[in-house]
């Protein structure tokens, strides 16, 4: 894991293209990275996108619940973008 941007810092710059992304593929594209494979390290990334939306920097385009199991079975998956004051902290830590 050294060298690795911090968690939060890599997550903006994910998001950072502008798309729209469901948070399951974000969580599954950072435990793939930082090699944080227990369902503790993915629902803890899975909070840090909560937070992050809950801090304005990310903004929900579309929800719908896991009916096949994908991330977790029952759970609301979202649809994250990211916001203009996400793309103004993206910028102040360089990404």
């Amino acid at each position: 894991m050294a060298g690795l941007r911090p968690l939060k810092f890599r997550l903006l710059e994910l998001f950072s293209d502008g798309n729209q992304h469901w948070d399951y593929e974000i969580v599954g594209q950072i435990q793939e990275e930082y090699r944080m494979n227990s369902d503790f390290e993915r629902d803890s990334i899975n909070f840090d996108i909560i937070e992050m939306a809950s801090g304005a920097m990310l903004e929900t385009t579309e929800s719908k619940v896991d009916e096949k199991g994908i991330y977790k079975k029952g759970y609301l998956m979202h649809k994250y973008v990211i916001t203009d004051f996400g793309k103004t902290r993206a910028s102040d830590i360089g990404v």
